[in-house]
Protein backbone atom coordinates (compact mmCIF):
# COMPACT_ATOMS: atom_id res chain seq x y z
CA UNK A 1 0.00 0.00 0.00
CA UNK A 2 1.32 3.42 -0.96
CA UNK A 3 0.00 6.37 0.98
CA UNK A 4 -0.71 9.90 -0.11
CA UNK A 5 -1.47 12.72 2.30
CA UNK A 6 -3.97 15.53 2.70
CA UNK A 7 -3.41 18.40 5.11
CA UNK A 8 -6.75 19.72 6.27
CA UNK A 9 -8.26 21.70 9.13
CA UNK A 10 -9.76 19.64 11.91
CA UNK A 11 -13.18 21.26 11.40
CA UNK A 12 -13.23 20.38 7.69
CA UNK A 13 -12.17 16.82 8.41
CA UNK A 14 -14.68 16.22 11.21
CA UNK A 15 -17.45 17.41 8.87
CA UNK A 16 -16.21 14.98 6.21
CA UNK A 17 -16.19 12.11 8.70
CA UNK A 18 -19.78 12.90 9.64
CA UNK A 19 -20.76 12.97 5.95
CA UNK A 20 -18.77 9.83 5.09
CA UNK A 21 -16.97 11.63 2.26
CA UNK A 22 -14.50 14.50 1.85
CA UNK A 23 -15.49 16.90 -0.92
CA UNK A 24 -12.36 19.04 -0.61
CA UNK A 25 -11.31 22.26 1.05
CA UNK A 26 -11.59 25.78 -0.36
CA UNK A 27 -8.50 25.57 -2.59
CA UNK A 28 -9.63 22.15 -3.84
CA UNK A 29 -12.98 23.59 -4.92
CA UNK A 30 -11.23 26.51 -6.67
CA UNK A 31 -8.89 24.18 -8.58
CA UNK A 32 -11.45 21.48 -9.35
CA UNK A 33 -9.65 18.59 -7.64
CA UNK A 34 -8.46 17.48 -4.21
CA UNK A 35 -4.78 18.25 -3.64
CA UNK A 36 -2.60 15.55 -2.07
CA UNK A 37 1.11 15.21 -1.38
CA UNK A 38 3.47 12.28 -1.17
CA UNK A 39 5.38 11.63 2.05
CA UNK A 40 8.35 13.45 0.53
CA UNK A 41 6.25 16.49 -0.44
CA UNK A 42 4.06 16.93 2.64
CA UNK A 43 6.41 18.99 4.81
CA UNK A 44 7.06 21.50 2.04
CA UNK A 45 3.32 21.67 1.36
CA UNK A 46 2.67 22.45 5.03
CA UNK A 47 5.36 25.13 5.11
CA UNK A 48 4.19 26.76 1.89
CA UNK A 49 0.40 26.63 2.30
CA UNK A 50 -0.30 26.15 6.02
CA UNK A 51 2.44 28.10 7.85
CA UNK A 52 1.48 28.95 11.42
CA UNK A 53 -1.87 27.11 11.37
CA UNK A 54 -2.54 25.15 14.52
CA UNK A 55 -5.78 23.26 13.83
CA UNK A 56 -4.43 20.87 11.19
CA UNK A 57 -4.69 17.15 10.64
CA UNK A 58 -2.63 14.92 8.39
CA UNK A 59 -4.87 12.43 6.60
CA UNK A 60 -3.22 9.34 5.11
CA UNK A 61 -5.02 7.77 2.15
CA UNK A 62 -4.41 4.42 0.47
CA UNK A 63 -3.46 5.59 -3.03
CA UNK A 64 -4.55 2.24 -4.50
CA UNK A 65 -8.16 2.90 -3.47
CA UNK A 66 -8.65 6.19 -5.33
CA UNK A 67 -8.32 7.17 -8.99
CA UNK A 68 -5.45 9.64 -8.95
CA UNK A 69 -4.05 11.81 -11.67
CA UNK A 70 -0.35 12.69 -11.20
CA UNK A 71 0.28 16.21 -12.47
CA UNK A 72 3.28 18.57 -12.41
CA UNK A 73 3.30 21.38 -9.88
CA UNK A 74 6.12 22.93 -7.81
CA UNK A 75 9.30 22.77 -9.87
CA UNK A 76 7.77 20.19 -12.19
CA UNK A 77 7.34 17.58 -9.42
CA UNK A 78 4.37 15.27 -9.90
CA UNK A 79 1.63 15.65 -7.29
CA UNK A 80 -1.37 13.34 -6.80
CA UNK A 81 -4.73 14.95 -7.56
CA UNK A 82 -8.18 13.44 -7.14
CA UNK A 83 -10.92 14.66 -9.49
CA UNK A 84 -13.66 13.14 -7.36
CA UNK A 85 -14.80 12.99 -3.76
CA UNK A 86 -12.61 11.13 -1.28
CA UNK A 87 -14.46 8.28 0.40
CA UNK A 88 -13.61 8.07 4.09
CA UNK A 89 -13.15 4.31 3.58
CA UNK A 90 -9.89 5.03 1.68
CA UNK A 91 -8.39 6.77 4.73
CA UNK A 92 -5.88 4.72 6.70
CA UNK A 93 -4.83 7.18 9.41
CA UNK A 94 -5.61 10.66 10.74
CA UNK A 95 -3.14 12.39 13.06
CA UNK A 96 -2.68 15.88 14.50
CA UNK A 97 -0.13 18.15 12.87
CA UNK A 98 1.04 20.37 15.76
CA UNK A 99 3.50 23.21 15.53
CA UNK A 100 7.01 22.73 16.96
CA UNK A 101 8.83 25.43 18.91
CA UNK A 102 10.53 26.35 15.62
CA UNK A 103 7.14 27.14 14.08
CA UNK A 104 7.27 24.22 11.64
CA UNK A 105 4.68 21.46 11.75
CA UNK A 106 5.70 18.27 13.53
CA UNK A 107 5.11 15.32 11.21
CA UNK A 108 4.70 11.71 12.35
CA UNK A 109 6.60 8.82 10.81
CA UNK A 110 5.18 8.54 7.30
CA UNK A 111 6.83 5.28 6.23
CA UNK A 112 4.42 2.78 4.71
Amino acid sequence: MASIYKIVSEAEWRAAEAAGVFEGSGIDHQDGYIHFSTAEQAQETAAKHFAGQTDLLLVAVDADLVDLKWEPSRGGALFPHLYASLPISAVTRVVSLPLCASGAHQFPDMAD
